[in-house]
C-alpha cells in the first residue's frame, strides 16, 4: 500500500455473480441494466460511446444515477482511460453530480499503479468538496494490457479503493497481438487470467472474468462461466441481459455448498466463543478468519439468489471488513 493515503477504508465485500455493461449515451438500455437481475450494472463512457457523444453522455449517466431504481445493485460507471482528453471531465463532472449514487468507478485500459493513484487523489478530492466521506467510492480495474498484467502486484497494493480486478478479453487479445479471443479463452488465456486470480486472492480482493462476446450463444456462455468459477472468479461480466441468468446460476452455491458453508460458520463461532480460538480443522481442513471470510461470501451469494430468506452476518468479527448485499 502505497503511503500517501489520507483516508481509511473500510472493504465492503459485494455480490459480483454478473457485472452488466452498458452504453452510457443511452437511457433507454441504462434502465433496462437497471431493472436487470444483475447483481452489478456500469454505465460505459468509453468504447460503448463515440466522441461526438461523450457530453452527452455524461448528462445521461448523472440522470440515471440519481433517478432509476437499481434495486440493491452495486452501481457504477466507466470513464475513458488516462490516456484521453476525456477522463478528467468524465470523472469530475458525474461523481460531482451523482457521487452520492456511485458505488463504483470501472478504470480501463491501465498500464500500472499510478494511473490508479492519480484517481485515488482526484476522488479524495471531489469527496471532501461533496461531504462525501473519503473512500466512499471504490474501484475496479480492467486488466486488458500486456503492461498491466506484468506489474499486477503493484497494482494491487496501490489504492484501499480497490476492490476488484477485471480482465478484459478484447484489448488484451489486442496488446498482445492474439489471433483469437473468442474460442477456447480458458486455454488461450490461461496465463493472464490465472494471474489475475492469484493477485487478486492473494490481496483481498475479487477476480471478473471476461465477457462472452457471441452473447446469443448460450452454451458458450455457460461453459465460459463454468470455467472462471473453476478457476476461482467471482462473477463475469456480460453485456447483453440474455446471458444474466445464466452466470448468475454458475456462481451460485449449490445447496450441498451452502449447508456446509453454515456449518463451518456455526462451529467455528461456537469455538471462538468458548475457546477464543481463532483456527480450527473440520473435516480434516484448516479454518480460520480468511476461510470464514470465503464461507460468508458464499452465504451472501446464496441470499443474493434468494437460497436464503434471513441471513445474519456479525459485522464485528472481522476488523475492517464489512459484509454488505446493498447499499
Amino acid at each position: 500500500m502505497w503511503a500517501w493515503h489520507f483516508y481509511e477504508r473500510k472493504k465492503p465485500v459485494r455480490v459480483r455473480r454478473s457485472e452488466l455493461t452498458c452504453p452510457g449515451n443511452s437511457m433507454k438500455m441504462m434502465t433496462k441494466a437497471a431493472e436487470s437481475d444483475a447483481d452489478w450494472v456500469m454505465f460505459d463512457l468509453e468504447d460503448t460511446v463515440p466522441p461526438a457523444e461523450k457530453e452527452k453522455a455524461r448528462e445521461l449517466v448523472v440522470s440515471a444515477f440519481n433517478t432509476l431504481d437499481f434495486k440493491g445493485k452495486v452501481r457504477a460507471f466507466r470513464p475513458n482511460n488516462l490516456r484521453t482528453q476525456y477522463w478528467y471531465e468524465d470523472i469530475t463532472y458525474v461523481v460531482s453530480r451523482a457521487g452520492h449514487n456511485i458505488d463504483i468507478i470501472v478504470l480501463p485500459k491501465i498500464y500500472g499503479p499510478e494511473e490508479i493513484a492519480t484517481v485515488d487523489q482526484l476522488l479524495t478530492q471531489l469527496e471532501r468538496k461533496l461531504g462525501l466521506e473519503p473512500g466512499k467510492i471504490g474501484l475496479e480495474v480492467l486488466i486488458e494490457t500486456a503492461q498491466a498484467l506484468v506489474r499486477l502486484k503493484e497494482i494491487c497494493e496501490v489504492s484501499p479503493r480497490l476492490e476488484a480486478l477485471i480482465f478484459g478479453v478484447a484489448d488484451f487479445s489486442a496488446s498482445i497481438g492474439a489471433r483469437e479471443m473468442k474460442r477456447d479463452q480458458h486455454i488461450n488465456f490461461l496465463y493472464a487470467k490465472q494471474a489475475v486470480v492469484v493477485h487478486a486472492k492473494a490481496y483481498g480482493l475479487d477476480a471478473i472474468d471476461c465477457v462472452t462476446l457471441d452473447f446469443k450463444d448460450a452454451e458458450t456462455t455457460r461453459k465460459d462461466a463454468e470455467w472462471a468459477a473453476r478457476f476461482g472468479f467471482d462473477g463475469k461480466w456480460v453485456i447483453h441481459p440474455s446471458q444474466i441468468d445464466i452466470v448468475n446460476e454458475v456462481f451460485t452455491p449449490s445447496d450441498e455448498d451452502i449447508k456446509r458453508s453454515l456449518r463451518i460458520i456455526e462451529e467455528y463461532r461456537k469455538v471462538e466463543k468458548e475457546k477464543g480460538a481463532w483456527a480450527l480443522a473440520i473435516d480434516g481442513e484448516m479454518v480460520d478468519a480468511a476461510t470464514i471470510r470465503v464461507e460468508f461470501k458464499k452465504l451472501l451469494y446464496a441470499k443474493k439468489a434468494g437460497k436464503l430468506k434471513e441471513l445474519d452476518i456479525p459485522k464485528d468479527i472481522f476488523e475492517g471488513v464489512e459484509f454488505e448485499v446493498s447499499h
